[in-house]
This record gives structure tokens, C-alpha cells and sequence, in this order.
């Protein structure tokens, strides 16, 4: 296991989540699911950067500069 950004997930591997980025994005990230400590499965990565993550059964797709800025622990 080693800490990184979400934007170095790899498909079909589980990652928890160690920090998330301060400010406006922050609220929106917990109403979707995304907290820290929480367990999220990196489902696809598209074209781009983008990251789509799994959470229970909601699929989530975060972007390139986003994912850079939200700390996880890969499993």
C-alpha cells in the first residue's frame, strides 16, 4: 500500500480516500459519497484523465485535475 492521488488509480483496484480537497468542492464530494476513510473502487479511466470511481452501486467520474488533488491510500 502507498499514498498517491486518485489520478494514479488503477482499474479494478480499491483505493481509500485520505484527504480531500478544501474548499467549494469539498460539500459536493461528501454528498456524492466521496469521504475520508471511505473505500472507493476505480472502475474505468477515459480518454483525458478522468477517473470514473465506484461507490456502493453509484459510478462517479471525477476529472484529471480533480483526481490530482484528492489523497488515497492504493491498495
Amino acid at each position: 500500500m502507498s499514498n498517491s492521488t486518485l489520478d494514479k488509480g488503477i482499474k479494478g483496484k480499491i483505493v481509500t480516500i485520505l484527504n480531500l480537497p478544501s474548499g467549494d468542492i469539498r460539500p459536493q464530494l461528501i454528498r456524492l459519497g466521496l469521504t475520508e476513510g471511505g473505500t472507493i473502487k476505480c472502475v474505468e479511466r477515459l480518454p483525458g484523465g478522468t477517473i470514473v470511481v465506484q461507490k456502493n452501486r453509484q459510478e462517479i467520474a471525477v476529472g484529471y485535475d480533480l483526481a490530482k488533488k484528492i489523497k488515497v491510500i492504493l491498495q
